[in-house]
Protein backbone atom coordinates (compact mmCIF):
# COMPACT_ATOMS: atom_id res chain seq x y z
CA UNK A 1 0.00 0.00 0.00
CA UNK A 2 2.02 3.49 -0.72
CA UNK A 3 2.20 6.13 1.65
CA UNK A 4 0.02 8.50 2.69
CA UNK A 5 0.56 12.06 0.91
CA UNK A 6 2.22 14.40 3.62
CA UNK A 7 -0.26 17.41 4.97
CA UNK A 8 2.22 19.82 2.47
CA UNK A 9 1.48 17.53 -0.76
CA UNK A 10 -2.05 17.16 -0.65
CA UNK A 11 -1.82 20.82 -0.05
CA UNK A 12 -0.54 21.34 -3.50
CA UNK A 13 -3.15 19.00 -5.14
CA UNK A 14 -5.83 21.13 -3.17
CA UNK A 15 -4.01 24.16 -4.56
CA UNK A 16 -3.83 23.00 -8.25
CA UNK A 17 -7.13 21.80 -8.69
CA UNK A 18 -8.34 25.12 -7.22
CA UNK A 19 -6.15 27.48 -9.78
CA UNK A 20 -7.52 25.03 -12.06
CA UNK A 21 -11.20 25.55 -11.59
CA UNK A 22 -9.91 29.32 -11.70
CA UNK A 23 -8.90 28.94 -15.00
CA UNK A 24 -11.66 27.19 -16.44
CA UNK A 25 -14.04 29.57 -14.99
CA UNK A 26 -12.46 32.55 -16.39
CA UNK A 27 -12.10 31.03 -19.46
CA UNK A 28 -16.12 30.53 -19.74
CA UNK A 29 -16.56 34.08 -18.33
CA UNK A 30 -14.43 35.32 -21.46
CA UNK A 31 -16.18 32.82 -24.27
CA UNK A 32 -13.29 31.15 -24.43
CA UNK A 33 -12.42 27.30 -24.41
CA UNK A 34 -10.43 26.14 -21.41
CA UNK A 35 -8.21 24.08 -22.93
CA UNK A 36 -7.02 26.91 -24.79
CA UNK A 37 -5.19 28.04 -21.91
CA UNK A 38 -1.90 25.92 -21.04
CA UNK A 39 -0.65 26.47 -17.02
CA UNK A 40 3.29 26.61 -15.89
CA UNK A 41 3.71 25.64 -12.65
CA UNK A 42 6.52 27.93 -11.56
CA UNK A 43 8.72 25.30 -9.29
CA UNK A 44 12.15 27.60 -8.35
CA UNK A 45 13.32 27.30 -4.86
CA UNK A 46 11.05 24.23 -4.56
CA UNK A 47 12.62 20.88 -4.55
CA UNK A 48 11.60 18.07 -6.52
CA UNK A 49 9.16 15.72 -3.97
CA UNK A 50 7.29 19.16 -3.81
CA UNK A 51 7.00 19.26 -8.08
CA UNK A 52 6.72 15.27 -8.02
CA UNK A 53 3.18 16.15 -5.95
CA UNK A 54 2.06 18.20 -8.39
CA UNK A 55 3.31 15.87 -11.02
CA UNK A 56 1.14 13.33 -9.62
CA UNK A 57 -2.06 15.17 -9.28
CA UNK A 58 -1.62 15.39 -13.33
CA UNK A 59 0.75 19.19 -14.15
CA UNK A 60 2.94 18.26 -17.05
CA UNK A 61 4.21 21.84 -17.59
CA UNK A 62 6.84 23.29 -15.17
CA UNK A 63 8.98 26.57 -15.26
CA UNK A 64 11.97 26.84 -13.81
CA UNK A 65 14.20 30.33 -13.48
CA UNK A 66 17.66 29.32 -12.68
CA UNK A 67 19.49 26.73 -14.58
CA UNK A 68 21.86 25.81 -11.89
CA UNK A 69 19.34 24.98 -9.85
CA UNK A 70 16.72 23.35 -12.29
CA UNK A 71 19.06 20.86 -13.47
CA UNK A 72 19.04 18.47 -10.79
CA UNK A 73 15.31 18.34 -10.42
CA UNK A 74 15.15 17.89 -14.27
CA UNK A 75 17.56 15.06 -14.15
CA UNK A 76 15.38 13.54 -11.19
CA UNK A 77 12.27 13.89 -12.24
CA UNK A 78 9.95 11.71 -14.97
CA UNK A 79 11.02 12.37 -18.47
CA UNK A 80 7.44 13.37 -20.02
CA UNK A 81 7.53 16.77 -17.87
CA UNK A 82 7.75 20.07 -20.08
CA UNK A 83 9.80 22.09 -18.53
CA UNK A 84 9.62 25.76 -19.69
CA UNK A 85 12.70 28.31 -18.56
CA UNK A 86 10.50 31.77 -17.26
CA UNK A 87 13.85 33.62 -16.01
CA UNK A 88 16.31 36.03 -17.61
CA UNK A 89 18.32 34.44 -19.91
CA UNK A 90 21.93 35.11 -20.05
CA UNK A 91 23.90 34.66 -23.19
CA UNK A 92 26.72 32.45 -21.51
CA UNK A 93 24.22 29.61 -20.54
CA UNK A 94 22.05 30.21 -23.90
CA UNK A 95 23.14 26.58 -24.98
CA UNK A 96 22.32 24.88 -21.75
CA UNK A 97 19.41 26.48 -21.58
CA UNK A 98 17.86 25.36 -25.11
CA UNK A 99 19.38 22.00 -24.32
CA UNK A 100 17.28 21.80 -21.37
CA UNK A 101 13.87 23.42 -21.40
CA UNK A 102 11.47 22.82 -24.22
CA UNK A 103 10.26 26.30 -24.27
CA UNK A 104 12.34 29.80 -23.49
CA UNK A 105 10.14 32.86 -22.29
CA UNK A 106 12.16 35.78 -22.42
CA UNK A 107 13.80 36.03 -25.58
CA UNK A 108 14.55 39.74 -25.51
CA UNK A 109 16.67 41.17 -27.91
CA UNK A 110 17.48 40.49 -31.63
CA UNK A 111 21.24 39.76 -30.47
CA UNK A 112 19.75 37.09 -28.41
CA UNK A 113 17.46 35.68 -30.56
CA UNK A 114 20.39 35.72 -33.48
CA UNK A 115 22.60 33.87 -30.83
CA UNK A 116 19.50 31.13 -30.10
CA UNK A 117 19.14 30.59 -33.46
CA UNK A 118 23.01 30.08 -34.12
CA UNK A 119 23.18 28.08 -31.57
CA UNK A 120 19.86 25.79 -31.99
CA UNK A 121 21.32 25.07 -35.64
CA UNK A 122 24.80 23.99 -34.07
CA UNK A 123 22.96 21.42 -32.11
CA UNK A 124 20.22 20.04 -34.82
CA UNK A 125 17.45 21.55 -33.46
CA UNK A 126 14.57 23.78 -33.77
CA UNK A 127 14.07 25.91 -30.27
CA UNK A 128 10.27 27.25 -28.88
CA UNK A 129 10.93 30.45 -27.85
CA UNK A 130 8.50 33.57 -26.40
CA UNK A 131 9.65 37.12 -27.64
CA UNK A 132 9.67 38.90 -24.28
CA UNK A 133 8.21 42.47 -25.01
CA UNK A 134 8.90 45.36 -22.55
CA UNK A 135 4.94 46.47 -23.07
CA UNK A 136 5.34 49.53 -20.10
CA UNK A 137 8.86 50.05 -21.59
CA UNK A 138 9.68 49.75 -18.06
CA UNK A 139 13.50 50.51 -17.40
CA UNK A 140 13.82 48.05 -14.55
CA UNK A 141 12.91 45.32 -17.49
CA UNK A 142 14.20 43.75 -20.14
CA UNK A 143 13.13 42.92 -23.50
CA UNK A 144 11.80 44.13 -26.79
CA UNK A 145 10.44 47.62 -26.71
CA UNK A 146 6.88 47.42 -28.72
CA UNK A 147 8.14 49.66 -31.87
CA UNK A 148 10.99 47.75 -31.95
CA UNK A 149 9.64 44.31 -32.18
CA UNK A 150 6.98 45.44 -34.78
CA UNK A 151 10.10 46.88 -36.71
CA UNK A 152 12.62 43.97 -36.30
CA UNK A 153 9.92 41.22 -36.76
CA UNK A 154 10.60 40.28 -40.30
CA UNK A 155 14.33 39.39 -38.86
CA UNK A 156 13.32 37.28 -36.45
CA UNK A 157 11.08 35.49 -38.91
CA UNK A 158 13.82 34.66 -40.95
CA UNK A 159 15.86 33.13 -38.15
CA UNK A 160 14.91 29.30 -39.30
CA UNK A 161 16.54 27.50 -36.05
CA UNK A 162 13.67 29.22 -34.13
CA UNK A 163 9.81 28.41 -33.68
CA UNK A 164 8.70 32.06 -32.41
CA UNK A 165 5.56 31.06 -30.18
CA UNK A 166 4.46 34.45 -29.57
CA UNK A 167 4.96 37.35 -27.00
CA UNK A 168 5.49 37.32 -23.19
CA UNK A 169 5.03 40.05 -21.05
CA UNK A 170 4.68 40.58 -17.17
CA UNK A 171 3.24 44.09 -16.79
CA UNK A 172 4.37 46.54 -14.30
CA UNK A 173 2.59 46.32 -11.39
CA UNK A 174 -0.61 47.81 -10.26
CA UNK A 175 -3.29 47.92 -7.28
CA UNK A 176 -6.02 48.29 -9.97
CA UNK A 177 -7.34 45.25 -11.72
CA UNK A 178 -8.69 47.73 -14.99
CA UNK A 179 -4.84 48.61 -15.36
CA UNK A 180 -3.67 45.50 -15.18
CA UNK A 181 -6.20 44.27 -18.00
CA UNK A 182 -5.22 46.72 -20.10
CA UNK A 183 -1.33 46.14 -20.40
CA UNK A 184 -2.61 42.38 -20.91
CA UNK A 185 -5.01 43.84 -23.77
CA UNK A 186 -2.27 45.89 -25.01
CA UNK A 187 0.22 42.94 -25.40
CA UNK A 188 -2.83 40.88 -27.32
CA UNK A 189 -3.04 44.03 -29.66
CA UNK A 190 0.62 44.15 -30.65
CA UNK A 191 0.68 40.08 -31.15
CA UNK A 192 -2.46 41.05 -33.28
CA UNK A 193 -0.60 44.11 -35.21
CA UNK A 194 2.60 41.84 -36.12
CA UNK A 195 0.08 39.62 -37.81
CA UNK A 196 -1.66 41.47 -39.65
CA UNK A 197 1.09 44.06 -40.60
CA UNK A 198 3.69 41.02 -41.32
CA UNK A 199 1.34 38.52 -41.80
CA UNK A 200 2.20 35.45 -39.70
CA UNK A 201 0.69 33.80 -37.10
CA UNK A 202 1.70 33.98 -33.36
CA UNK A 203 -1.15 31.81 -31.08
CA UNK A 204 0.79 32.23 -27.81
CA UNK A 205 0.48 34.76 -25.13
CA UNK A 206 2.76 34.10 -22.26
CA UNK A 207 1.25 36.49 -19.51
CA UNK A 208 -0.38 36.43 -16.01
CA UNK A 209 0.95 34.94 -12.48
CA UNK A 210 -0.33 34.30 -9.17
CA UNK A 211 -1.84 37.52 -9.20
CA UNK A 212 -3.22 38.64 -12.33
CA UNK A 213 -3.58 35.20 -14.59
CA UNK A 214 -7.66 35.91 -14.32
CA UNK A 215 -7.07 39.05 -15.96
CA UNK A 216 -4.56 37.92 -18.32
CA UNK A 217 -6.97 35.35 -19.28
CA UNK A 218 -9.76 37.65 -19.88
CA UNK A 219 -7.64 39.57 -22.46
CA UNK A 220 -6.26 36.17 -23.94
CA UNK A 221 -3.50 34.42 -22.29
CA UNK A 222 -2.77 31.35 -23.60
CA UNK A 223 -0.25 30.26 -21.15
CA UNK A 224 -0.54 31.39 -17.40
CA UNK A 225 2.79 31.17 -15.12
CA UNK A 226 1.53 30.46 -11.56
CA UNK A 227 3.58 29.82 -8.28
CA UNK A 228 2.92 31.08 -4.72
CA UNK A 229 -0.97 30.27 -5.53
CA UNK A 230 -0.13 26.64 -5.83
CA UNK A 231 2.82 26.05 -4.05
CA UNK A 232 2.34 28.64 -1.31
CA UNK A 233 5.00 31.58 -0.12
CA UNK A 234 8.82 30.92 -0.69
Amino acid sequence: MPPEPSLENRDVAANLAAVRRMIDRTCLDAGRDPAGVELVAVTKTFPADVIRAAYDSGQRIFGESRLQEAKPKIDVLPEDIHWHFIGRVQRNKLRKILGAFKVVHGIDSMALASAADRIAGEEGRRSAVFLQVNIAAESSKGGFHPDELILNFPRLAALSNLDVLGLMAIPPPSESGSETRQWFAAVRELRDRIGREHGVHLPGLSMGMSGDFEAAILEGATLVRVGSAIFGNR
